[in-house]
């Protein structure tokens, strides 16, 4: 696929897969085996994992919507940068419901084979997302 091509599906998956809670989106562009190397080691991998870590995001923040800022590729690489905005207004992992509105941004590499994400390495502000919560707040 060329890097047009590659930023677009990028682009579809986070924006309308996660962003707009299309699952349909995720199911078509990431591949049966995907593998997560954002994960802890041992933890799950695949694209229905994928898909069950993100169904849990959109519980806890039902108005969220992921923007990509940037999207660089290279071969059968793309990078991206992006942000998600939202109201926390379900449970996130063990922060009940604060009400809070969130805005947190990350960085994506994904590689893509035969027109689907087979890999995937993500960082994202996790601290960040915390304080915005309401739940760690940095030393005076």
């Amino acid at each position: 696929m060329a890097a047009e091509e590659n930023k677009s599906l990028v682009r579809r998956v986070y924006e309308e897969g996660i962003g707009a809670g299309n699952l349909a989106v995720l199911d078509e562009l990431l591949a049966e085996g995907l593998v997560d190397h954002s994960l802890f080691p041992g933890r799950e991998t695949g694209r229905e994992s994928f898909k069950r870590r993100f169904t849990l995001v959109r519980a806890a923040f039902p108005d969220a919507t992921m923007t990509v800022e940037d999207a660089l590729a290279d071969g059968d690489k793309v990078v991206c940068r992006w942000t998600l905005r939202g109201t926390h207004t379900g449970p996130f992992a063990s922060v009940p419901p604060t009400g809070r509105s969130v805005e947190v941004t990350g960085m994506n590499i994904t590689r893509i084979a035969d027109g689907k994400i087979v890999e995937h390495w993500a960082n994202f502000d996790n601290l960040g997302l915390l304080q915005q919560l309401g739940v760690f707040h940095p030393p005076a």
